[in-house]
Parts: C-alpha cells; sequence; structure tokens
C-alpha cells in the first residue's frame, strides 16, 4: 500500500525520520527500494533540543550519506510546534557544518527570514499543527512568506485533503509535504492521486492569476442588447 501510493502521488521526494528505521539490518531493506526510486530526505522528528537535532543530523550523513536535513525540533509535545530558539541554534549549526537545512518552522515570516538569513536552502512553515487536518489556517501568513522568501517555500503539515494542497500551491509555494493525509486515508492510493492532480492544478491556477476579490456583484455579461437597455 506505501508504495502504491507514493507512485500514485508522483512524489520524486521521501522524508524519513532516523530514529524510525533500522540502519544496521541486514540484507534488502524498504529503505534500499526507496533509495532506488526517490530522493530520500532524513529527518530529525523526535529531537527536543539543538543538540539533538545536530548529533541525529550527523548520523544520518554517516548511514546515509547525505547532507540534506529536513531539521524538526519540537517544542511542545500537545501541539508539535516547533521550538523556535533551538530551531535557529540547530539550523546555523548545521549550516556552518556543510548541510543543506530544509527547517521545519511555524508561519511567521521573521523567523522564516531568520532561517534563510541563516543559509536554510529552503523553509518549511507549517499549515496547521502536525496531523490535524485543518488545512492551511493562515493563508495571509505563507502568502507573505513566499512573497519574501528568496528560497523555495514547502507547507508542512496540517494538510488533511487534496483541497488544502491546492490552496498552499494556489498561494504560490513550491511544495507540499504530505503524510498523515495519504497514511490515514479511507483509500491511500486514491487520495495520493488526488492529492498529484490538486498540486498541478493549483500551480497552474497560481501562474494564470486569480481575479482580486471585490466586495460586491460585477456584471460579467455586457448590458448592450438588454431588454430594456434602451429606453425610447
Amino acid at each position: 500500500m506505501l508504495l502504491d501510493a507514493l507512485e500514485a502521488s508522483g512524489a520524486e521526494v521521501v522524508t524519513v525520520a532516523i530514529r524510525r528505521i533500522s540502519l544496521a539490518e541486514k540484507g534488502y531493506s524498504i529503505l534500499d527500494f526507496l533509495r532506488n526510486k526517490y530522493f530520500i530526505l532524513p529527518n530529525t522528528a523526535g529531537c527536543y533540543t539543538a543538540r539533538e537535532a545536530v548529533l541525529t543530523a550527523k548520523l544520518a550523513r554517516e548511514a546515509l550519506g547525505t547532507n540534506w536535513v529536513k531539521l524538526e525540533v519540537i517544542g511542545d509535545d500537545e501541539t508539535l510546534y516547533p521550538d523556535t530558539v533551538q530551531l535557529l541554534e540547530a539550523a546555523k549549526q548545521l549550516v556552518d557544518e556543510g548541510f543543506v537545512v530544509l527547517p521545519y518552522c511555524n508561519d511567521d515570516p521573521v523567523v522564516c527570514g531568520k532561517l534563510e538569513k541563516i543559509g536554510c536552502e529552503a523553509v518549511m512553515p507549517l499549515g496547521a499543527p502536525i496531523g490535524s487536518g485543518m488545512g492551511i489556517l493562515n493563508p495571509y501568513n505563507i502568502r507573505i512568506i513566499k512573497k519574501n522568501a528568496g528560497v523555495p517555500v514547502i507547507v508542512d503539515a496540517g494538510v488533511g485533503t487534496a483541497s488544502d494542497v491546492a490552496v498552499a500551491m494556489e498561494l504560490g509555494c513550491d511544495g507540499v509535504l504530505v503524510n498523515t493525509a495519504i497514511a490515514q486515508a479511507k483509500n491511500p492510493v486514491a487520495m495520493a492521486k488526488a492529492i498529484r492532480l490538486s498540486v498541478e492544478a493549483g500551480r497552474l491556477a497560481y501562474l494564470a492569476g486569480r481575479i482580486p476579490r471585490k466586495l460586491y456583484a460585477e456584471p460579467s455579461s455586457p448590458l448592450e442588447g438588454r431588454i430594456g437597455a434602451e429606453d425610447p
């Protein structure tokens, strides 16, 4: 089911939690299969301090031979929101040590700007709390982040269905990280396909340019030729 959903999604990158995979397994593993088809992006999920996150990233580099890391430093067990202070500290240290850092962060334009200034290659603001399925709660912040960013913006967390992904792409985001919306769907493969199509539709809509929102109605048909339009 996992592999079928990945195929249906059209994904090119798969992120894996280092603490949840066995790097000492003998023989052929699912990780080997994934590495043959996808770009593997290790993450530091489960880390609560900068020190833990940096150590986990270094372990991933040794085990997987990659400098890329999705940086996560969690500050609270209930909300799973990032600890911004620890995140910034870890990001700076990892960038200084040659890592390509993609940080999971709050939807805060100021924080995203600081992460970019540190040298992160992308920013990954949350749309809503991890696994909540609430979608993009603050589209205006995401739009500001994208407007100000000189690096790719990837919405990470909170996606519940395909329409949430379309919204993120319509806001101009460069990508969306999706897990729970597919994994916990009644039909994961169908949802993966729906999300792939919503990425395409949302991006195309962004490039096409939506009409501006207006307070009042505006006729879309001309008045010429209307009965009674020209009274004698």
